[in-house]
This record gives structure tokens, sequence and C-alpha cells, in this order.
């Protein structure tokens, strides 16, 4: 099971007239949506019980299948989604994932479309098609089993099975509302017609029943109150209110009872800026959230409960919910209709006011190491974007949307680089609109949009906005200024990633030229320089590079220290461009001297050690020192196997080169038992479309092509080009390679 799966609630009605029935009964693959149906206009809809349908009936596909796959999703979001998939093939593949969310969670739904393990994914809250393009689940294995506030929110192109879940019917709301009582049977006076004041509404019974089983007041007392509420309302707006809004209005009067003093609704005022999808319990307790629950004034005089007793109340009153999650840590969910009908009604200053705690509560919860509480991670996230739509322009006063640049760090560090690049979007343009374009915070979110936008491969988009942020920086801080040194070095980074090397360089001298006597004054100036080796070598101008890299590397080590990581990955560039122009034996010397350093320092076992061995036997190949290149290839594929383990992606690198290496040595047989391995376990782990399969598809190509099977040479080949000029960009290096080696198969 993968995912928090929301539990089934007290008394919970299995209602067996409603929903699609036994999931075991559905056609294979078959789509189907639990969805509510229009209600009245005068109510707020939804709250009819989707998400507990679908628990109960996920639970009941699950019972039995000792190997059934069951992904729970919260779909609020394009980022909730991927980062669900990813967690998902994270757990099922045993490994870390590598490359971003979007191509993890592609090949995570291709094992799903393959596979014959029956699996089941639930999409809780879908709210937005957008959210899910190019993320549908499919596969004759599995189904897939939404809920959803409406109909239109899955595409008609999907061809759902829509299943209307509505009102209880009068048996089912007596069920269970009697089920809610049963702990004081003398307070269901008047039960009968209570349900008909409620007219079966799910929500509404719940608030209910909950007010009442935490009171000594009979269904009549509730009947009575609640026709004076209705009625006090009517008069107010002119017509009667829905059932779910009364409720509401009573269950608030219930807590306030409860925990008196204002408590109670102050932590409700910030349970619903930060959503329903799971809010860590941990959050009420920090000191922000803490001030604000019992020294705001909230709707009535300052309280000095605590925020657990506040949440108690809340959840005894039918407001909110508390369920564990793993860890032993708790969740707290807030219906999305109790979170509409309160943030309506909620005044604007108490809104502001509880966006700034809950902006402060959030930054306090936030976990130091991210890898280590993913799912923590993951919600608060989901809080930020939950508080961000709620809160408007209220998080950019008094510093508190400092929250949006925490909650932007942590999609970049998960690699969810399509939700990260609209965050970044929406936080430069509200920065800018409140604070104005030369901010520093503006300028802040414009290079981190930059970045954001570069690391989803948007090359040409990115240099656009390295660009206007460097003019920026000129205008408002000068050419010569550290920050726009910066800009302008991010600018040349940005370039070389995008295939520009000859304009890269020329942001990148211009970054050293301003430097004093044209040296770099620190260590980013290092970094510059190897930059600009790169772009060097990338331009084809490897004597430039091979002399910028050897400056570099003289200058690191005199400040640095020769065992330094940066100085030993200056020293492996250098050592690649004397590759590059054929001084092999320099490449041989500096490749001998990064692994000495890499074993010496970090120990024989490190990843970085190994990259430094492979980078020598990788220079041994280039001088046709097979003998000493291959025992080190195998060396680091058994090293890589044994710590790192087989599908991880620098262990089918290696396992890559020494099909080159044996290829080399004319060990034809190996070579190509290897080099088939390297393409299956490439697409498996990968993907397909990554160009590392895409390069192993070659290297494959050519071992058929050297055996005589030239037709199954030009296949491979002629399907890695097409997908090397539609997913790589124009100019890649590997497209002319993979060009190259198809026009030269053609010929033979």
């Amino acid at each position: 099971m993968h995912g928090l799966v929301p539990p089934l609630a007290d008394c919970f009605n299995t209602r067996p007239e409603t929903g699609p029935g036994a999931l075991d009964a559905q056609p294979p693959g078959q789509l189907l949506v639990l969805a509510a149906p229009p209600g009245p206009a005068a109510d707020w809809p939804g709250g009819t019980g989707k998400t507990q349908l679908a628990v109960h009936l996920a639970q009941t596909w699950c019972h039995g299948r000792a190997d059934a796959l069951l992904i729970w999703v919260s779909a609020s979001s394009r980022a909730a989604v991927l980062s669900s998939y990813v967690r998902a093939f994270a757990e099922r593949a045993g490994i870390a994932p590598v490359g971003d969310g979007e191509m993890v969670a592609a090949r995570f739904l291709a094992w799903l479309a393959e596979t014959s393990r029956p699996w089941l994914v639930v999409l809780d809250e879908v709210t937005d098609p957008a959210h899910l393009d190019g993320l549908w689940p499919a596969g004759p294995a599995g189904q897939v089993l939404v809920t959803a506030a409406a109909e239109g929110a899955v595409p008609a192109a999907r061809n759902p099975a829509l299943f209307p879940v509505g009102a209880f019917s009068s048996h089912e709301a007596m069920t269970y509302l009697m089920g809610r009582l049963s702990a004081d049977p003398d307070q269901r006076l008047g039960a009968v017609d209570l349900l008909q004041e409620l007219g079966g509404d799910p929500l509404a019974l719940f608030q209910a029943s909950a007010a009442i089983a935490s009171s000594g007041l009979t269904c009549r007392d509730y009947h009575d109150l609640f026709a004076r509420q209705q009625e006090e309302l009517a008069q107010v707006s002119g017509a009667p209110p829905g059932a779910k809004l009364v409720t509401w209005m009573l269950s608030v009067e219930r807590a306030d009872q409860l925990s008196p003093g204002g408590a109670a609704q102050s932590c409700l005022a910030l349970a619903v800026l930060l959503g329903g999808h799971g809010i860590p319990e941990p959050v009420f307790a920090t000191p922000a959230a803490g001030e604000f629950i019992a020294g705001s004034p909230g709707w009535g005089p300052a309280g000095a409960r605590g925020p657990h007793g506040a949440l108690r109340s809340l959840e005894r009153t039918g407001l909110l919910t508390m369920d564990p999650a793993g860890g032993g840590a708790r969740v707290v969910r807030v219906h999305p209709v109790v979170q509409a009908v309160v943030r309506t009604a909620m005044p604007g200053e108490v809104r502001d006011e509880a966006a700034r705690a809950a902006a402060g509560a959030l930054l306090q919860s936030w976990p130091d190491d991210e890898d280590a509480q993913p799912l923590l991670a993951e919600a608060l996230r989901s809080c930020v974007a939950s508080l961000e739509q709620a809160a408007g322009d209220a998080l950019w006063t008094g510093g508190s949307h400092e929250v949006l640049f925490r909650a932007g760090h942590s999609l970049d560090s998960a690699r969810l680089s399509g939700p990260a690049v609209a965050h970044w979007a929406l936080v430069a343009s509200a920065s800018e609109r409140a604070l104005g374009p030369d901010h520093p915070d503006t300028l802040l979110a414009t290079g981190q949009l930059a970045s954001a936008t570069l690391a989803a491969g948007l090359g040409a988009e990115a240099v656009v906005l390295y660009q206007q942020a460097l003019d920026t920086r000129i205008k408002v801080l000068g050419p010569d200024h550290p920050g726009t040194l910066v800009a302008r070095a991010d600018l040349g980074g940005a370039l070389l990633t995008a295939g520009q090397p000859f304009e890269a360089i020329v942001a990148l001298e211009a970054v050293l030229a301003r430097a004093p006597g044209g040296e770099p004054a620190d260590l980013s100036g290092l970094d510059v320089q190897d930059t600009l080796a790169a772009a060097y070598q990338a331009a084809g101008r490897n004597p430039d590079a091979i002399r910028l890299a050897a400056r570099t590397l003289a200058e690191r080590e005199k400040r640095q220290g020769s065992d330094h990581p940066d100085t030993m990955s200056t020293r492996g560039s250098l050592a690649r461009a004397c590759l590059a122009v054929g001084r092999v034996k320099d490449a041989i010397r500096h490749c001998r001297q990064a692994h000495d350093s890499a074993r010496r320092v970090l120990g024989p076992e490190d990843p970085g050690t190994l990259s430094a061995l492979s980078a020598l036997a990788d220079a041994y190949h280039m001088a046709r020192r097979l003998k000493d290149a291959i025992p080190l290839y195998e060396q680091v594929l058994r090293d890589r196997e044994r710590i790192q383990g087989p599908d991880h992606p620098d262990t089918l690198g290696a396992r890559g080169q020494l099909a080159s290496a044996y290829h080399s040595a004319g060990r034809m047989a190996s070579a190509l038992e290897l080099s088939e391995r390297t393409l299956a376990d490439c697409r498996r782990v990968l993907g397909p479309a990554h160009p590392d399969t895409l390069a192993a598809q070659a290297n494959l190509a050519h071992a058929y092509y050297a055996l005589g099977r030239q037709p199954e040479a030009a296949r491979l080949l002629t399907g890695a080009l097409a997908d090397c000029e539609r997913l790589l960009p124009a100019g890649d290096p590997l497209t002319d390679a993979v060009r190259d080696s198809l026009e030269a198969v053609s010929r033979g």
C-alpha cells in the first residue's frame, strides 16, 4: 500500500445502493468516478461521503489479495500526484529514483501499463483535470477510482463510468444517526424530525450527530436550535440557508463551549487556510500557531486553551478529523465544504492574521532533512499551496512570504520540475506586484524561476529569464556589482546547458574580465573558470579549455589543497580536455592523481572514488591500453553492483562502459551480452526516452554491426535517431553521433 489512506469514520455506512459495487465486478482498466451530483443552490456542494466510500471500496478490493498494490493519491495538485507516483516507484523498485518527477512518474505509469500484478490507484478529490495531464494510470491489470467534486473534473475523453454519490436514503440516514448516538439512546428522541430537516445530507448529519454526542442535547433539542438558527440566517439573507451552513454554525458554538475563549475558532481559522489533505498535527504545536490560538482575539475574547484542547474540541464537534499516520504522527483533515464555509465567513483581518501565523507555523515545522521525512515535506508543500490560494496578498506583509520560498526550494530538491516552475512563476509575479520589480526578493524569485525552468529542460526559456534577471541587476546594482556578476555567470551556465557554448563563452569571459586584474577574487570565480573551460571544450576550443583548467587547478591546489572535492573535480575536467586533443599521457596522469586523492580522502568504496577509477579506465581505453582498462572497468562494475545495487544508474553506466571496452578488445560475445543487458536495464530503470537509454541503444547497434547483423543495427539506430531528434536539443552531440553511425551502417 502506498500513500496515506484516510481511516473509515465511526459508524461508516457501506451504502450498498451507491457507487459501483465491488470493484472486481467492473471491467479491467475501467476508470470509475465517484462524483457529487449538483445540489440545491442555497447549499454548499459536496460533503456526500465520496472519499469514505472510496476507502471502503479500496479496502474491500485489497482484502485477501496478498500481491495487490494499492496507491492512494491526494490529487489536489500536480505536485501531490507526482510525489505519490515517485514515492510508489521508489518503494517498488527499491532504489532512489533518478531524474525529475515527470520522468519518474512516466516510468511508473509505464510499469502499471505492463505489469500483470493487480493494482488499484485511487485519485482522491480531483478538482482540476489539468493536474493529471499525462498522469492518468491505465493497464489491463489495474483499476482507477476517482473521487471528484463534480463530474466535469474528469475529461470525457477518458470514457469514465460515473457514479453519483449524493444524500443518504432515509434508511441509511437513520442507521447512521442511530449508530452515532449509541452511547446514550435517550439522545435519539426526535431523530425522525431531525433527519427530515437535514434531508439526509451526510456532512450535515456528521456535524449534527457530533454536536449532539458531545453535549446533553437530544435530537429534538438540536432540531429546535437548528430551526432557530435557520430562521435567523433566513432573515439576514432573505432565503433559507442550506443544512450544512446551519450545522456548521451550531458546531462552532458547541466547540466554543468545549474550548472557551476563542481558541477553537482561532485553531479552525488556521486549519481551513492550510487545507484538508493532511495537515501534520505538529504544525499546531509550533510557537507561531500556539501564540495565535491562545492569544489572538479570533472571533471572540482571547483564550488560554492550548492547541491540543482546541483541536480536540473541533474534532468532537465534527469540524475536523484527526487520524494516525506513519511514525505515530497524527494528521488533521478539514472537509473542503467546511473550508469553503469558514473562509467565506471569516473576517478579512482575522484571515490575514491567521495567514501570517500559519506561514510562521509551517516554517517552524519544516524538516532540515527532507529526504528523511518525505511525507512531511509533501504535506507541508500542500499546506503552502492551500495557504497561498486562500491568503492572497496577506502573505506579502511582514515577511510572511518566506514560506513561499521554502516551499519552492522543497519542490526544487524533490525534482518536481513542472510544479516548481509553476510555483516560482506565481511567486515572482506576486513579489513584483507586492514589492516591486527591483526588490531583492523579486530578483531572487526571478532567479529561482530561471533555475527551475532550466532544470525542467526548457533551456531557451531559461536563458530568456536569466537575461531578464541580469538586465534588472545591471539597472539596479550596476554592471560591476557582485550580484550582477553572479547573474551574468548564471546566464553563462544556462547558455552552456542550453547548447549555446559560444554565447556562454561571451558571458563568462565578461564575468572574469570585470574581476580585478582579470583574475577571480574568490572561490566563486574559480567556479566560473570551471564553467568557462567546459564551454571552451563544448565549442571545440580544447587548447583554451586545457589552459584555463590547468590554471584553475593550480589556483585550487593553492587555495583549497589537492584533496579538496572541488580540486578533484577540476582535475577531472582537465583530464577530459586532454583526452579530447589526444594528450592521453597527461589525461592518465591527472586521472591517477584524482583517483589517488579520492581513495585517500573519501575511501575506496565511495561513489566519487569509483567515478575517479572509471575515469582512469576511460583514459586507458582511449590510449588503447585495454589490458589496463578492462580490469579497472570490471572492478568498477563489481563494486557498483555490490555497493550501489545492480539497477543504480551508475551501475548501468559501468556495465555499458565495460561492454564498450570488450568491443574494442574484440571480445564480441561478452560485448554483445553486456550491451543487450545494458539496454534492457536502461529501458526498465531509466525509461525509453532517457539519453543514457538512447546511447545504450546506439552501442548495441554497433555491436550488431560488428557481428555482421546489419539490418538489426540499422533498425536500432533509426529508432534511436528519431527519438534523439524528438527529445534532445538541436545539435546535441548524441544526436550527431547516432546520425553518423546510421549513415555509416547504411553505406556498409
